[in-house]
């Protein structure tokens, strides 16, 4: 099908390939027991029960090589924070209705590598020098692990790679290089240079494409594939990726239970979450519909010039998805969200899981920047501001309202509900950049 027998059959793709700010509400979701023995077929609860384990094993270790996690015990979590003066200037500035209360998940300053990939792009690199240890008799999984810090020899035996628009190389550069594997991060021409720069000071070896994000990553797969010795990180197809980020639902739900914040059909949880590739948004949110069913709705986001994996389902063409077909630029300033086709992975699983996805400007990115910055003194980046687009908009769009309505978030329930900005990106931005970040309009 070309794309406008497929906006025939969906109109509401019109906006989407018009690139305009916009809702796409997913028909495909089904209630969750309806579909939860399908998706245990791909990754079950105990799969991201071990893959949390394997993170509590590496504690030790991470917090010898990174001093930063001593506060949380060598584990990697965030933040969460309620964020009431942002939820004011949002709804004044942009005569927005946002019921119930507003947080944002501050992923954006997660340790050592500042972004949400620090979540899944540090837990295969740590699955992979796991299995690599266990299997040459180097290390048993009832051993201390911060003896891992002294097998760099090891390790420097094999080499890691990776197709990256900046954090998620980001994440597996700083961590393989920690752990003593070479590293080659092959990023695209969306890429920050700061980042590329960030990379090179760890010793990673940067190879950069005057090409999109597909490109880095085919590059990266195919030399990858040349050597015996190489792992490549796919974050196009990794299940390893995608069990880092559904741990974060477990921590999240600890998170609210310390602040007494209720989650049942009375009280529902809404999630926006800025989405790439879709690898980091698809984990967090089947771990979180895995926790809380219906009772939760998970919304992507992405920029109305790059809406990748709102097309892989919408057309359910997946991984064949892109948004050049739609006639759609693909060309974005949130670098972290820059591609063009979606992972068909995350694409599949969360066709059933999904509520919807928002779009939001290149504009919006940077005003939300700004807004979030004087109200609550906070500072992401502007692939991060996208996921403000959510509760900008979940009251604004006819669409979306008459989903609220179909899935009983009635005015009452959404009072009480409690809505989550997803901070994806921000913590290793220098001081410079967010100079020019703070003062760019579009």
């Amino acid at each position: 099908m070309k794309a406008a027998d497929y906006i025939a059959a969906d109109p509401s793709l019109r906006a989407v390939a018009d690139a305009q700010e916009t809702v796409w509400i997913n028909p495909r979701l089904l209630p969750f027991d309806t579909v939860d023995g399908l998706s245990q077929l791909a990754v079950s609860d105990a799969d991201i029960a071990d893959a949390a384990e394997r993170l509590r094993r590496f504690a030790p270790f991470l917090r010898r090589a990174f001093p930063e996690t001593e506060e949380t015990d060598g584990l990697i979590e965030s933040p969460l924070r309620t964020i009431p003066r942002m939820q004011e200037r949002l709804a004044a500035e942009y005569h927005a209705q946002i019921p119930g209360r507003l947080l944002l998940k501050m992923d954006s300053h997660l340790a050592i590598a500042g972004s949400v990939k620090a979540r899944g792009g540090i837990y295969e690199v740590l699955k992979h020098a796991e299995d690599l240890a266990v299997a040459a008799g180097r290390l048993r999984i009832t051993d201390d692990y911060a003896k891992i810090a002294d097998l760099r020899d090891f390790f420097s035996q094999y080499t890691i790679q990776v197709g990256s628009t900046g954090n998620l190389g980001m994440s597996i550069g700083i961590m393989s290089a920690a752990i003593g594997f070479r590293v080659r991060v092959h990023m695209s021409a969306d890429a920050k240079q700061w980042k590329k720069n960030l990379l090179r000071s760890h010793g990673v070896e940067v190879i950069e494409y005057a090409d999109d994000y597909s490109r880095a990553v085919a590059e990266g797969r195919r030399a990858s594939d040349t050597d015996p010795m190489s792992h490549f990180v796919d974050d196009e197809k990794s299940v390893d990726l995608f069990l880092g980020y559904a741990v974060a639902a477990k921590r999240l739900d600890e998170q609210l239970a310390a602040q007494n914040i209720i989650v049942d059909s009375e009280h529902p949880l809404i999630v926006y979450i800025p989405a790439g590739v879709g690898g980091a948004p698809g984990g967090v949110s089947y771990g979180l519909r895995r926790l809380y069913h219906d009772n939760v709705h998970c919304f992507f986001v992405e920029p109305a010039q790059c809406p990748s994996v709102l097309l892989g389902v919408a057309t359910q063409e997946f991984e064949r998805a892109n948004v050049h077909d739609f006639g759609i630029a693909g060309k974005t300033d949130a670098d972290g969200l820059a591609c063009a086709g979606p992972s068909g992975l995350v694409t599949r699983i969360m066709t059933n899981h999904m509520a919807g996805v928002f779009t939001v400007s290149e504009a919006h990115l940077y005003d939300y920047l700004r807004d979030l910055d004087g109200s609550e003194g906070i500072r992401i980046e502007p692939s991060s501001c996208a996921s403000f687009a959510g509760p900008v908009g979940l009251l604004r769009f006819p669409t979306a309202r008459a989903y609220c309505a179909r899935h009983g978030l009635t005015p009452d329930r959404l009072q009480r509900a409690t809505q989550i900005a997803w901070a994806t990106g921000g913590r290793l931005v220098p001081e410079g950049i967010w100079t020019e970040y703070l003062a760019t309009h579009r």
